[in-house]
Protein backbone atom coordinates (compact mmCIF):
# COMPACT_ATOMS: atom_id res chain seq x y z
CA UNK A 1 0.00 0.00 0.00
CA UNK A 2 1.38 3.14 -1.12
CA UNK A 3 -0.25 6.42 0.18
CA UNK A 4 1.63 9.15 -1.37
CA UNK A 5 3.61 7.75 -4.03
CA UNK A 6 1.95 5.59 -6.24
CA UNK A 7 3.97 6.01 -9.43
CA UNK A 8 7.10 4.11 -7.30
CA UNK A 9 6.06 0.12 -7.07
CA UNK A 10 7.99 -1.55 -4.05
CA UNK A 11 10.24 -3.79 -4.43
CA UNK A 12 11.65 -6.45 -2.16
CA UNK A 13 15.17 -6.77 -0.98
CA UNK A 14 17.77 -6.69 -3.58
CA UNK A 15 18.51 -10.20 -5.02
CA UNK A 16 22.35 -9.63 -5.03
CA UNK A 17 24.06 -11.36 -2.37
CA UNK A 18 26.42 -7.89 -1.74
CA UNK A 19 23.66 -6.09 -1.36
CA UNK A 20 21.80 -7.88 0.91
CA UNK A 21 23.13 -7.46 4.71
CA UNK A 22 25.89 -9.83 5.95
CA UNK A 23 23.84 -10.36 9.29
CA UNK A 24 20.22 -11.42 7.41
CA UNK A 25 19.06 -14.49 7.87
CA UNK A 26 17.00 -16.91 5.55
CA UNK A 27 13.85 -15.69 3.66
CA UNK A 28 11.33 -16.71 6.17
CA UNK A 29 8.13 -19.09 5.23
CA UNK A 30 5.39 -16.83 3.60
CA UNK A 31 2.17 -15.57 6.42
CA UNK A 32 -0.96 -14.58 6.07
CA UNK A 33 -1.47 -12.20 8.56
CA UNK A 34 -2.74 -8.47 7.80
CA UNK A 35 1.12 -7.02 9.07
CA UNK A 36 3.23 -9.42 6.70
CA UNK A 37 1.15 -8.33 3.98
CA UNK A 38 0.91 -4.61 4.83
CA UNK A 39 4.46 -4.37 5.69
CA UNK A 40 5.48 -6.80 3.34
CA UNK A 41 7.72 -8.75 5.91
CA UNK A 42 8.39 -11.90 4.47
CA UNK A 43 9.13 -10.17 0.92
CA UNK A 44 12.05 -8.23 2.90
CA UNK A 45 13.23 -11.12 4.57
CA UNK A 46 12.15 -10.30 7.57
CA UNK A 47 9.54 -11.48 11.03
CA UNK A 48 7.42 -10.08 12.87
CA UNK A 49 9.85 -10.84 16.08
CA UNK A 50 12.45 -9.21 14.05
CA UNK A 51 10.34 -6.14 13.36
CA UNK A 52 9.09 -5.72 16.96
CA UNK A 53 13.05 -6.13 18.66
CA UNK A 54 14.38 -3.27 16.02
CA UNK A 55 11.64 -1.35 17.17
CA UNK A 56 12.66 -1.42 20.41
CA UNK A 57 16.79 -1.23 20.12
CA UNK A 58 15.46 1.93 17.43
CA UNK A 59 13.59 3.63 20.61
CA UNK A 60 16.51 2.58 23.36
CA UNK A 61 19.35 4.37 20.89
CA UNK A 62 17.19 7.30 20.41
CA UNK A 63 15.58 7.68 23.93
CA UNK A 64 18.14 10.48 24.77
CA UNK A 65 16.73 13.03 22.63
CA UNK A 66 13.66 13.15 24.98
CA UNK A 67 16.25 13.93 27.44
CA UNK A 68 18.71 16.02 25.77
CA UNK A 69 16.65 18.38 23.65
CA UNK A 70 15.31 20.02 26.83
CA UNK A 71 18.41 20.57 27.92
CA UNK A 72 19.33 22.36 24.31
CA UNK A 73 16.28 24.39 23.97
CA UNK A 74 14.95 24.98 27.89
CA UNK A 75 15.59 25.01 31.07
CA UNK A 76 13.51 24.62 34.09
CA UNK A 77 13.81 29.50 34.57
CA UNK A 78 15.24 31.87 32.66
CA UNK A 79 18.68 31.62 34.23
CA UNK A 80 19.27 28.21 33.25
CA UNK A 81 17.49 28.53 29.69
CA UNK A 82 18.41 29.60 26.38
CA UNK A 83 16.56 33.25 26.00
CA UNK A 84 15.68 34.89 23.20
CA UNK A 85 15.76 38.55 21.79
CA UNK A 86 12.63 39.70 24.04
CA UNK A 87 13.81 37.44 26.52
CA UNK A 88 11.50 34.74 26.38
CA UNK A 89 12.51 30.85 27.14
CA UNK A 90 11.06 27.26 26.64
CA UNK A 91 10.12 25.36 29.75
CA UNK A 92 12.24 22.04 29.50
CA UNK A 93 9.60 20.09 30.85
CA UNK A 94 6.93 21.35 28.22
CA UNK A 95 9.92 20.49 25.31
CA UNK A 96 10.13 16.99 26.73
CA UNK A 97 6.29 16.24 26.03
CA UNK A 98 6.64 18.01 22.98
CA UNK A 99 9.64 16.21 22.00
CA UNK A 100 8.37 12.15 22.41
CA UNK A 101 4.63 13.58 21.15
CA UNK A 102 6.10 14.76 17.48
CA UNK A 103 8.71 11.84 17.21
CA UNK A 104 5.77 9.08 17.95
CA UNK A 105 3.65 10.75 15.54
CA UNK A 106 5.73 11.26 12.72
CA UNK A 107 7.98 7.89 13.46
CA UNK A 108 4.09 6.20 13.20
CA UNK A 109 3.30 8.14 10.07
CA UNK A 110 6.63 7.34 8.63
CA UNK A 111 6.63 3.52 8.91
CA UNK A 112 3.04 3.36 7.77
CA UNK A 113 3.52 5.77 4.55
CA UNK A 114 6.90 5.09 3.74
CA UNK A 115 7.39 1.31 5.15
CA UNK A 116 10.99 1.77 6.06
CA UNK A 117 12.58 1.17 9.68
CA UNK A 118 13.32 4.44 10.31
CA UNK A 119 12.98 6.45 13.54
CA UNK A 120 12.31 10.05 13.30
CA UNK A 121 13.07 12.62 16.10
CA UNK A 122 14.32 16.87 16.58
CA UNK A 123 17.53 17.08 14.45
CA UNK A 124 20.29 17.79 16.34
CA UNK A 125 22.18 19.92 14.18
CA UNK A 126 18.89 22.29 13.75
CA UNK A 127 17.86 22.60 17.21
CA UNK A 128 21.87 23.63 18.24
CA UNK A 129 21.59 25.93 15.51
CA UNK A 130 18.29 27.23 16.78
CA UNK A 131 19.31 28.02 20.53
CA UNK A 132 22.62 28.99 19.57
CA UNK A 133 22.55 31.61 16.61
CA UNK A 134 18.73 32.05 15.63
CA UNK A 135 17.10 33.27 18.65
CA UNK A 136 19.70 36.02 19.19
CA UNK A 137 17.74 37.43 16.41
CA UNK A 138 14.18 36.60 16.59
CA UNK A 139 11.75 35.60 19.68
CA UNK A 140 11.49 31.46 20.31
CA UNK A 141 7.94 31.63 18.73
CA UNK A 142 9.63 33.33 15.15
CA UNK A 143 12.00 30.98 15.12
CA UNK A 144 9.65 27.65 15.28
CA UNK A 145 7.97 29.79 12.41
CA UNK A 146 11.31 29.56 10.09
CA UNK A 147 11.48 26.24 11.40
CA UNK A 148 8.20 25.52 9.73
CA UNK A 149 8.45 27.54 6.28
CA UNK A 150 11.59 25.13 6.06
CA UNK A 151 9.50 22.17 6.65
CA UNK A 152 6.86 23.55 3.84
CA UNK A 153 9.72 24.08 1.66
CA UNK A 154 11.00 20.18 1.98
CA UNK A 155 7.24 19.06 1.68
CA UNK A 156 7.19 21.25 -1.56
CA UNK A 157 10.56 19.64 -3.05
CA UNK A 158 9.00 16.42 -2.35
CA UNK A 159 6.01 16.95 -4.10
CA UNK A 160 7.06 18.03 -7.31
CA UNK A 161 9.85 15.32 -7.35
CA UNK A 162 12.55 17.64 -6.99
CA UNK A 163 13.89 15.84 -4.11
CA UNK A 164 13.73 12.81 -5.77
CA UNK A 165 15.71 13.87 -9.10
CA UNK A 166 18.51 15.30 -7.24
CA UNK A 167 18.64 12.12 -5.55
CA UNK A 168 18.76 10.32 -8.50
CA UNK A 169 21.14 12.31 -9.71
CA UNK A 170 23.71 11.47 -7.21
CA UNK A 171 26.44 8.39 -8.51
CA UNK A 172 25.97 5.48 -6.80
CA UNK A 173 29.96 5.68 -5.81
CA UNK A 174 28.70 8.89 -4.05
CA UNK A 175 26.20 7.12 -2.12
CA UNK A 176 28.31 4.52 -1.02
CA UNK A 177 30.28 7.11 0.00
CA UNK A 178 27.70 9.03 1.97
CA UNK A 179 26.40 5.72 4.18
CA UNK A 180 30.46 4.92 4.54
CA UNK A 181 30.38 8.56 5.82
CA UNK A 182 27.65 8.81 8.12
CA UNK A 183 28.68 5.20 9.22
CA UNK A 184 32.03 6.74 10.22
CA UNK A 185 30.41 9.65 11.88
CA UNK A 186 28.12 7.79 14.01
CA UNK A 187 31.07 6.05 15.50
CA UNK A 188 33.09 9.06 16.13
CA UNK A 189 29.75 10.32 18.07
CA UNK A 190 29.98 7.43 20.07
CA UNK A 191 33.63 7.89 21.15
CA UNK A 192 33.04 11.46 21.93
CA UNK A 193 29.94 10.96 23.36
CA UNK A 194 31.49 7.95 25.31
CA UNK A 195 34.53 10.03 26.51
CA UNK A 196 36.42 7.49 24.51
CA UNK A 197 37.94 10.67 22.52
CA UNK A 198 37.94 14.08 24.56
CA UNK A 199 39.24 17.70 22.27
CA UNK A 200 42.58 19.06 24.07
CA UNK A 201 43.33 22.67 24.64
CA UNK A 202 46.96 22.13 22.91
CA UNK A 203 48.38 19.17 20.76
CA UNK A 204 46.07 17.29 18.62
CA UNK A 205 42.44 17.87 18.14
CA UNK A 206 41.23 14.75 20.05
CA UNK A 207 43.06 12.27 22.26
CA UNK A 208 42.34 8.92 24.36
CA UNK A 209 40.60 9.41 27.35
CA UNK A 210 42.21 11.83 29.59
CA UNK A 211 45.50 12.68 28.55
CA UNK A 212 45.88 9.60 26.45
CA UNK A 213 44.12 6.90 28.92
CA UNK A 214 40.88 6.08 30.16
CA UNK A 215 40.18 7.37 33.64
CA UNK A 216 36.54 7.19 34.14
CA UNK A 217 34.33 4.55 35.15
CA UNK A 218 31.49 5.15 32.96
CA UNK A 219 34.06 4.95 30.03
CA UNK A 220 34.98 2.25 30.81
CA UNK A 221 31.90 0.70 30.97
CA UNK A 222 31.19 1.96 27.58
CA UNK A 223 34.21 -0.13 26.49
CA UNK A 224 32.42 -3.68 28.31
CA UNK A 225 29.15 -3.00 26.21
CA UNK A 226 30.84 -2.30 23.11
CA UNK A 227 32.87 -5.38 23.17
CA UNK A 228 29.66 -8.05 24.26
CA UNK A 229 27.87 -6.42 21.95
CA UNK A 230 29.96 -6.73 19.35
CA UNK A 231 30.87 -10.39 20.64
CA UNK A 232 27.02 -10.90 20.30
CA UNK A 233 26.66 -9.87 16.99
CA UNK A 234 29.16 -11.84 15.70
CA UNK A 235 28.21 -14.71 16.99
CA UNK A 236 24.82 -13.63 15.20
CA UNK A 237 22.99 -13.75 18.54
CA UNK A 238 19.09 -13.03 17.78
CA UNK A 239 18.63 -9.76 19.52
CA UNK A 240 21.93 -8.81 20.19
CA UNK A 241 22.24 -5.37 20.31
CA UNK A 242 19.18 -5.44 22.68
CA UNK A 243 20.49 -7.70 24.88
CA UNK A 244 23.51 -5.89 24.73
CA UNK A 245 21.47 -2.65 25.81
CA UNK A 246 19.91 -3.93 28.52
CA UNK A 247 22.66 -5.99 29.78
CA UNK A 248 25.33 -3.06 30.09
CA UNK A 249 22.33 -0.68 31.30
CA UNK A 250 22.21 -3.29 34.29
CA UNK A 251 25.91 -3.13 34.62
CA UNK A 252 25.97 0.67 34.26
CA UNK A 253 22.79 0.76 37.45
CA UNK A 254 25.41 -1.75 39.81
CA UNK A 255 28.40 -0.06 39.29
CA UNK A 256 26.14 3.83 39.95
CA UNK A 257 24.60 1.82 43.24
CA UNK A 258 28.13 0.71 44.25
CA UNK A 259 30.44 4.03 43.53
CA UNK A 260 28.12 6.16 43.65
CA UNK A 261 29.34 8.10 40.24
CA UNK A 262 26.96 10.84 39.73
CA UNK A 263 26.18 13.13 36.93
CA UNK A 264 29.49 14.20 35.02
CA UNK A 265 29.63 17.95 35.75
CA UNK A 266 32.40 20.64 36.30
CA UNK A 267 33.44 19.69 39.55
CA UNK A 268 32.79 15.82 38.34
CA UNK A 269 33.98 15.11 34.71
CA UNK A 270 33.96 11.73 35.31
CA UNK A 271 30.08 10.91 35.72
CA UNK A 272 27.60 9.70 33.94
CA UNK A 273 26.81 11.80 31.04
CA UNK A 274 23.71 12.43 29.88
CA UNK A 275 21.44 10.04 32.11
CA UNK A 276 22.57 8.52 35.52
CA UNK A 277 21.55 4.66 35.59
CA UNK A 278 19.64 4.77 38.09
CA UNK A 279 15.48 4.96 38.99
CA UNK A 280 14.08 7.26 41.74
CA UNK A 281 10.59 9.49 42.32
CA UNK A 282 7.96 9.72 40.37
CA UNK A 283 8.20 7.45 37.40
CA UNK A 284 4.48 8.52 36.03
CA UNK A 285 3.67 11.58 35.04
CA UNK A 286 1.09 13.70 32.66
CA UNK A 287 2.94 15.40 29.80
CA UNK A 288 2.50 19.21 29.98
CA UNK A 289 2.07 19.92 26.01
CA UNK A 290 1.30 23.55 26.12
CA UNK A 291 3.76 24.60 23.16
CA UNK A 292 1.71 23.21 20.30
CA UNK A 293 0.82 26.03 18.22
CA UNK A 294 2.84 28.51 19.76
CA UNK A 295 4.70 29.41 16.71
CA UNK A 296 4.74 32.73 14.97
CA UNK A 297 5.27 32.26 10.70
CA UNK A 298 6.18 35.18 9.07
CA UNK A 299 7.05 37.38 12.94
CA UNK A 300 10.93 36.60 11.99
CA UNK A 301 10.50 38.80 8.43
CA UNK A 302 8.73 41.65 10.14
CA UNK A 303 11.71 41.46 13.03
CA UNK A 304 15.13 40.97 11.19
CA UNK A 305 13.88 41.94 7.46
CA UNK A 306 13.32 39.72 4.79
CA UNK A 307 16.67 39.30 3.78
CA UNK A 308 18.06 38.49 6.77
CA UNK A 309 15.30 35.95 7.19
CA UNK A 310 15.35 34.44 4.03
CA UNK A 311 18.86 33.74 4.52
CA UNK A 312 18.05 31.70 8.09
CA UNK A 313 15.07 29.58 6.59
CA UNK A 314 18.11 28.63 3.49
CA UNK A 315 20.52 27.63 6.05
CA UNK A 316 17.97 25.23 7.73
CA UNK A 317 16.48 24.13 3.90
CA UNK A 318 20.32 23.17 3.55
CA UNK A 319 20.79 21.40 6.39
CA UNK A 320 17.89 19.61 7.00
CA UNK A 321 17.58 18.55 2.87
CA UNK A 322 20.91 16.91 2.58
CA UNK A 323 20.99 15.57 6.29
CA UNK A 324 18.15 13.82 5.52
CA UNK A 325 18.80 12.52 2.09
CA UNK A 326 22.45 11.06 3.29
CA UNK A 327 21.16 9.46 6.03
CA UNK A 328 17.83 7.90 4.15
CA UNK A 329 21.01 6.35 1.75
CA UNK A 330 22.47 4.98 4.45
CA UNK A 331 19.94 3.38 6.34
CA UNK A 332 17.95 2.08 3.12
CA UNK A 333 21.49 0.00 1.99
CA UNK A 334 22.04 -1.21 5.37
CA UNK A 335 18.06 -2.59 5.58
CA UNK A 336 19.32 -4.18 2.25
CA UNK A 337 16.34 -2.40 0.88
CA UNK A 338 18.34 -0.32 -1.49
CA UNK A 339 18.42 -0.56 -5.45
CA UNK A 340 21.22 -1.02 -7.65
CA UNK A 341 21.04 3.03 -8.34
CA UNK A 342 20.93 3.85 -4.53
CA UNK A 343 17.29 4.34 -4.52
CA UNK A 344 14.49 2.83 -2.25
CA UNK A 345 10.99 1.64 -2.24
CA UNK A 346 8.39 5.09 -1.96
CA UNK A 347 11.63 7.27 -2.09
CA UNK A 348 8.98 9.94 -2.83
CA UNK A 349 6.70 9.02 0.39
CA UNK A 350 9.46 9.09 2.21
CA UNK A 351 10.89 12.66 1.11
CA UNK A 352 7.28 13.89 1.70
CA UNK A 353 6.82 12.37 5.12
CA UNK A 354 9.99 13.60 6.44
CA UNK A 355 9.26 17.29 5.00
CA UNK A 356 6.18 17.06 7.37
CA UNK A 357 8.51 16.31 10.00
CA UNK A 358 10.30 19.39 10.04
CA UNK A 359 6.40 21.38 9.92
CA UNK A 360 5.38 19.31 12.62
CA UNK A 361 8.97 19.98 14.79
CA UNK A 362 8.15 23.65 14.44
CA UNK A 363 4.39 23.99 14.74
CA UNK A 364 5.18 21.70 18.49
CA UNK A 365 8.18 24.18 19.34
CA UNK A 366 10.29 21.08 19.79
CA UNK A 367 12.39 21.46 16.39
CA UNK A 368 12.47 20.18 12.93
CA UNK A 369 11.96 16.72 13.07
CA UNK A 370 14.07 14.31 10.64
CA UNK A 371 15.09 11.12 10.19
CA UNK A 372 18.06 9.61 12.49
CA UNK A 373 20.84 7.98 11.87
CA UNK A 374 20.52 6.02 15.58
CA UNK A 375 18.21 3.93 13.23
CA UNK A 376 20.47 1.88 11.77
CA UNK A 377 20.75 0.35 15.61
CA UNK A 378 17.59 -1.13 14.94
CA UNK A 379 18.24 -2.14 11.18
CA UNK A 380 21.21 -4.19 12.45
CA UNK A 381 18.84 -6.03 14.54
CA UNK A 382 17.25 -7.25 11.89
CA UNK A 383 14.53 -4.71 10.89
CA UNK A 384 13.86 -3.73 7.39
CA UNK A 385 9.58 -2.84 7.52
CA UNK A 386 8.10 0.39 8.77
CA UNK A 387 6.28 -1.99 11.50
CA UNK A 388 9.77 -1.57 13.18
CA UNK A 389 9.12 2.31 13.34
CA UNK A 390 5.35 2.02 14.39
CA UNK A 391 6.81 0.04 17.28
CA UNK A 392 9.30 3.18 18.00
CA UNK A 393 7.15 6.02 17.16
CA UNK A 394 4.35 3.86 19.68
CA UNK A 395 7.27 3.81 22.25
CA UNK A 396 7.99 7.32 21.79
CA UNK A 397 4.17 8.07 22.53
CA UNK A 398 4.57 6.74 25.80
CA UNK A 399 7.79 7.95 26.64
CA UNK A 400 5.83 11.29 27.49
CA UNK A 401 4.31 9.74 30.55
CA UNK A 402 7.37 7.61 31.22
CA UNK A 403 10.12 10.36 31.09
CA UNK A 404 12.12 8.84 34.40
CA UNK A 405 12.14 5.00 32.12
CA UNK A 406 13.80 6.76 29.48
CA UNK A 407 16.44 8.39 31.16
CA UNK A 408 17.95 5.22 32.85
CA UNK A 409 19.83 4.51 29.92
CA UNK A 410 23.47 6.27 30.20
CA UNK A 411 25.05 8.05 27.18
CA UNK A 412 27.72 5.71 27.59
CA UNK A 413 25.46 2.69 26.92
CA UNK A 414 23.87 4.22 23.57
CA UNK A 415 27.42 4.99 22.91
CA UNK A 416 28.66 1.35 22.62
CA UNK A 417 25.68 0.81 20.01
CA UNK A 418 26.24 3.12 17.58
CA UNK A 419 29.93 2.07 17.30
CA UNK A 420 28.54 -1.22 16.47
CA UNK A 421 26.74 -0.14 14.11
CA UNK A 422 29.16 2.08 12.30
CA UNK A 423 31.08 -0.87 12.09
CA UNK A 424 28.40 -2.41 10.14
CA UNK A 425 27.81 0.24 7.80
CA UNK A 426 31.57 0.47 6.82
CA UNK A 427 30.86 -2.81 4.36
CA UNK A 428 29.48 -0.69 2.04
CA UNK A 429 32.77 0.54 1.15
CA UNK A 430 33.21 -2.22 -1.38
CA UNK A 431 30.91 -0.45 -3.47
CA UNK A 432 33.48 2.72 -3.52
CA UNK A 433 35.99 1.74 -6.62
CA UNK A 434 39.84 3.32 -5.08
CA UNK A 435 41.00 2.48 -8.01
CA UNK A 436 39.96 5.54 -10.05
CA UNK A 437 40.59 8.66 -8.41
CA UNK A 438 37.99 10.98 -10.03
CA UNK A 439 35.66 8.51 -8.17
CA UNK A 440 38.25 7.87 -4.85
CA UNK A 441 38.62 11.71 -3.97
CA UNK A 442 34.81 12.29 -3.82
CA UNK A 443 34.27 10.25 -2.15
CA UNK A 444 37.05 10.21 0.46
CA UNK A 445 36.43 13.52 1.60
CA UNK A 446 32.77 13.02 2.11
CA UNK A 447 33.66 9.97 4.45
CA UNK A 448 36.31 12.28 6.66
CA UNK A 449 34.38 15.55 6.48
CA UNK A 450 31.12 13.91 8.64
CA UNK A 451 33.07 13.00 11.58
CA UNK A 452 35.56 15.70 11.41
CA UNK A 453 33.13 18.47 10.67
CA UNK A 454 30.49 17.08 12.72
CA UNK A 455 27.93 17.12 10.11
CA UNK A 456 26.03 15.37 7.17
CA UNK A 457 25.25 17.96 5.10
CA UNK A 458 29.25 19.34 5.40
CA UNK A 459 30.59 15.58 3.39
CA UNK A 460 27.88 15.41 1.10
CA UNK A 461 28.00 19.40 -0.18
CA UNK A 462 32.14 18.40 -0.52
CA UNK A 463 31.64 15.36 -2.12
CA UNK A 464 29.27 16.93 -4.71
CA UNK A 465 31.49 20.22 -5.07
CA UNK A 466 34.42 18.03 -5.45
CA UNK A 467 32.84 15.17 -7.87
CA UNK A 468 31.21 17.93 -10.53
CA UNK A 469 34.64 19.55 -10.83
CA UNK A 470 37.16 16.95 -10.85
CA UNK A 471 35.08 15.28 -13.24
CA UNK A 472 34.55 17.94 -15.53
CA UNK A 473 38.45 18.72 -14.86
CA UNK A 474 39.28 15.02 -16.22
CA UNK A 475 37.53 15.21 -19.61
CA UNK A 476 34.36 13.42 -18.03
CA UNK A 477 32.19 16.70 -17.85
CA UNK A 478 29.22 14.90 -19.69
CA UNK A 479 28.78 12.35 -17.19
CA UNK A 480 28.25 14.71 -14.55
CA UNK A 481 24.77 15.05 -14.38
CA UNK A 482 23.12 18.76 -14.84
CA UNK A 483 21.38 18.55 -11.21
CA UNK A 484 25.09 18.25 -9.24
CA UNK A 485 26.04 21.14 -10.88
CA UNK A 486 23.01 22.59 -9.63
CA UNK A 487 22.83 21.36 -5.89
CA UNK A 488 26.93 21.99 -5.79
CA UNK A 489 26.53 25.64 -6.67
CA UNK A 490 24.10 25.70 -3.88
CA UNK A 491 26.45 24.28 -1.39
CA UNK A 492 29.54 26.81 -2.45
CA UNK A 493 26.13 29.30 -1.14
CA UNK A 494 25.62 27.35 2.28
CA UNK A 495 29.43 27.23 2.84
CA UNK A 496 29.89 30.77 1.98
CA UNK A 497 27.07 32.12 4.03
CA UNK A 498 28.94 33.90 6.17
CA UNK A 499 30.33 36.07 3.91
CA UNK A 500 27.33 36.58 2.06
CA UNK A 501 25.56 37.76 5.07
CA UNK A 502 28.13 40.47 5.60
CA UNK A 503 28.30 41.92 2.20
CA UNK A 504 24.58 41.98 2.01
CA UNK A 505 24.33 43.31 5.87
CA UNK A 506 21.54 40.67 6.53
Amino acid sequence: MTILDSSHEEHSAPSTRSQRPANSAPKPPASDSFLDRFFQITQRGSTLAREFRGGLVTFFTMAYIVILNPLILGGFSADNAPTDVAGGWLSAAQVGAVTGLTAGVMTILFGLIANLPFGLAAGLGINSFLAVSVIQEVTWAEAMGLVVINGILIVLFGITGARTAIFRAVPKELKAAITVGIGLFIAFIGFVDSGFVKATAGGPPVQLGNGGSITSVPTLVFIVGLLAMGILVARKVQGGLLIGIVATTVLAAVVEAIFRIGPASAGNPGGWHLNTPVLSGQLVSAPDLGLVGQFDLFGAFGRIGGLAATMLVFTLVFTNFFDAMGTMTGLAKSAGVAHKDGTFPRLKSAFIVEGFGAIAGGATSGSSNTVYIDSAAGIGEGARTGLASVVTGLLFLGSMFLTPLTSVVPLEVAAAALVVVGAMMMAQIREIKFSKFTVALPAFLTIVTMPLSYSIANGIGVGFISWAIIGAASGKAKKVHPLMWVVSAGFLVYFARGPINLLLGA
